[in-house]
């Protein structure tokens, strides 16, 4: 007897036409608050932003069968998605409208194995450094007790971002 899942998601062109046309927090909170429509990878994966704040942002996830690796356990692109997510979008909650970013680089340490057994997990993005051209971020991945599962650190490109 197979597992199936089954997930839908709205048009990504409606939040990637309100990226620079306010400032990053702005959009992330509309992301909360669900005037903008989820970005498909958080539907396929079945994470999402809980919370957003100047330099912070969290995402949270229930990890299920779904999500594992050939070993049992949930596979580290998981983490690497959770992480990269956090510590992006606490970068974009500094940006001011009419500016971008993309990632140029996403380092993980792998420190705990997760599995369905252990409940939600949440991965908080806080940046370190707001540069003129690059901007430091990190992010923690951290179970419902507070033990740290996995760690990474970012560097992000800010762009300007041409008129709509």
């Amino acid at each position: 007897m197979g597992r199936t899942r089954t997930y839908d998601w709205e048009d990504p062109s409606v939040s990637a036409g309100a990226v620079g046309a306010a400032t990053g927090l702005e959009m992330l909170r509309d992301l909360v608050a669900g005037r903008l429509p989820s970005p498909p990878i958080s539907r396929m994966m079945g994470f999402r932003i809980t919370e957003v704040d100047v330099g912070r942002a969290v995402f949270t996830l229930e990890p299920g069968e779904e999500h594992y690796n050939p070993i049992g356990s949930v596979h580290g692109g998981v983490y690497a998605t959770l992480l990269d997510s956090a510590a992006g979008c606490a970068v974009h909650s500094v940006l001011p409208a009419g500016v971008g970013y993309t990632s140029l680089d996403l380092n993980v340490k792998f420190l705990r194995t997760i599995t369905a057994e252990t409940g939600t997990v949440r991965a908080v993005g806080t940046v370190l450094k707001n540069g003129r051209t690059t901007c430091l971020a990190q992010a923690e991945l951290l179970d419902e007790e507070d033990h740290l599962l996995a760690h990474a650190t970012s560097t992000c490109l800010l762009v300007p971002l041409k008129p709509r």
